[in-house]
């Protein structure tokens, strides 16, 4: 007895294992095309609900999908209202596992899981050729997969096949509306310890399938299952920002309205079910009663019961999107007073991408990290703006304030390098394609060149006190050039964040960080042999000129960083 709860124990750890493995080939197998794919097709309600359907199917994770959103939300790449559609999408696409599960079950004396050991060496085959690792690994997650449910579902009987329990389960099952409620809370309970819906929709099927509980009753578990699912991702979310904690909030009353939705017209939705699977060829698990049907209604409704399940789920999530789509404008209105902005400085500096969870598939969270460097570059060029303050304070009290910033911006990226490593450290721990470790080296490189943008600061920070200090001060026609060669910088910078942000497909050269770099190094020149000519005219005092061409060279310096940058993302590209 003992073996044989280990037994099962270890038939739901596969399954679970199954499913992490099967979803983490498939998501690196997609790789930038899923991630074009979404930035493409939200343009619209009805795509985005599409690209949810489609993406959720393809990857067999709502919550990766749903890590996505949050990550394309924050980078003003998607409109909240936009998210909430692709969230209703994604509920959508993951009533696809469902159908597969219910395949898995079978109608007679063949499964997909017969099929499972001997795909597992045609996996093996295909793990053992680089090329096609991670199909390999997709087909190993999927045999895994249903040889767990298979087991799962072979074993369940040690628990729940003997009389004391089935008298519990049909005690539970004879209190009206209460019951409901109970199923709904065992269902939300085991979606929440198992972190994973799939897993309650496939043991709600065990459990429907051999007769322990009524159809009616798994009909609540999977509506429990449905809101344990947001209250995951809302504990997940509770550390975030604000944009991960509004798209979790927009998840949670999506279903919350969906499952009102569904008691409030409990006995039409199970009409509904009902008929649709009706229509399927299959007979009407709502209406036909077990007790009394024949043994041929009873056998043809019992291998059915899972199809009946997927039916029901599937049902749930495209009426409430139906109904829901129309709200979207009230449900963005909801979520921002549900979580109110706190102030644009408290968000600015803080990891906005990788903060919400790692997600467990190198390739794909990739993303997450380009999208936080694509931040990280955007937070370099603002301190430039504290750079100019400080060149062009008219009193030493506006210089020291803006000396403040600068050493205060110099600790943040010091600190946003350091945990955007230490991300990418963890990410590279799992399997990754050769494309995606070209693209962890090279975020790399970026992030250390975006570091000393950031030291770059604090230094011009130090040549101005020390004008300051000595009692100089800088000419007009200093300023001007100085400051005309900041202007210089910021178009680099601006060609460096077109050049970041552009998808790697998209991106076709560099030649606009080029021309801003070789623009910045012909100014240099100028400035150089200007100042050669002022000292022997003794223009200005040699002390003043030194500190003025410190900060020349430094301005330069900065150039050839933002350059490299670029250098880098192309050179990604070409991996």
């Amino acid at each position: 007895m003992f073996l044989k709860v280990f037994t099962l124990l270890g038939s739901l750890g596969m399954f679970l294992y199954g499913m992490s493995l099967m979803s983490g080939g498939l998501q690196k197998m997609a790789g930038n095309r899923m991630r074009a794919f979404m930035a493409r097709m939200t343009s619209n309600a009805f795509k985005c609900i599409l690209t949810g359907i489609v993406v959720t199917a393809m990857v067999q994770s709502s919550t990766a999908t749903t890590l996505m959103i949050v990550s394309f939300v924050n980078a003003g790449l998607l409109a909240l209202g936009n998210a909430i559609a692709v969230i209703m999408g994604a509920n959508i696409g993951t009533t696809v596992t469902a159908w597969i599960f219910a395949l898995s079950f079978g109608g007679g004396s063949w499964s997909i899981a017969t099929i499972a050991i001997p795909l597992m060496f045609v996996a093996f085959v295909f793990m053992s050729i680089k090329k096609y690792y991670n199909l390999g690994e997709f087909l190993m997650g999927f045999a895994l997969l249903f040889l767990g449910l298979s087991t799962l579902k072979e074993t369940s009987t040690v628990l729940l096949d003997n009389e004391g329990v089935r008298t519990f389960l049909a005690s539970l099952s004879g209190h009206g509306i209460w019951s409901v409620f109970l199923f709904m809370i065992a269902g939300g309970v085991i979606t929440l310890m198992l972190q994973s819906s799939a897993t309650a929709t496939a043991i709600t099927m065990v459990l429907v399938a051999q007769g322990y509980i009524p159809f009616t009753m798994a009909t609540a578990m999977v509506l429990g299952s449905n809101l344990g699912t947001t209250i995951t991702s809302n504990i997940a979310a509770a550390v975030a920002n604000i944009s991960a904690k509004r798209t979790a909030r927009a998840h949670f009353l999506f279903n919350l309205f969906g499952v009102i939705l569904a008691l409030a017209f409990f006995r039409p939705f199970l009409s509904l079910v009902g008929i649709t699977v009706e229509a399927l060829g299959f007979p009407n698990p709502v209406t036909i009663e077990f007790a009394s049907a024949d043994e041929a209604t009873r056998a043809s409704l019992v291998a059915s019961l899972p199809y009946s399940v997927a039916v029901l789920h599937t049902v749930f999530n495209v009426i409430t999107t139906l109904i829901l789509v129309w709200f979207i404008p009230l449900l963005v209105k909801m979520v921002t007073l549900m979580v109110p902005s706190r102030g644009e400085e408290s968000e600015t500096h803080r990891l906005k991408y990788i903060s919400a969870g790692n997600i467990a598939t190198g390739d794909l969270a990739l993303n997450s990290a380009k999208l936080e460097v694509v931040e990280f570059g955007d937070i370099c060029r603002k301190d430039l703006g504290y750079i100019r303050e400080a060149v062009n304070a008219p009193t030493q009290a506006d210089f020291e304030k803006a000396d403040e910033k600068l050493v205060k911006y110099e600790g943040i990226t010091d600190n946003i390098e350091r945990e955007i490593a230490t991300y990418l450290k963890e990410v590279s721990k799992n399997e990754l394609s050769q494309g995606g470790m070209a693209r962890v080296r090279e975020f790399y490189r970026i992030i250390g060149e975006m570091e000393s943008l950031g030291d770059s600061g604090e230094t011009v920070g130090k040549i101005v006190a020390r004008v300051w200090d000595h009692g100089g001060k800088f000419t007009e026609d200093m300023l001007e050039k100085l400051n005309h060669m900041l202007d210089l910088i910021d178009v680099a910078y601006e060609a460096m964040h077109h050049n970041l942000a552009t998808p790697l497909v998209e991106l076709q050269d560099i030649t606009n960080a080029e021309r801003a770099e070789e623009a910045i190094n012909k100014y240099r020149d100028r400035l150089r042999e200007a100042h050669l000519s002022s000292i022997e005219k003794a223009s200005y005092p040699y002390e003043t000129g030194s500190f003025y061409m410190d900060l020349v060279n430094c301005f330069e310096k900065m150039g050839d960083f933002i350059i490299n940058i670029s250098q880098s993302v192309i050179a990604a590209r070409s991996a």
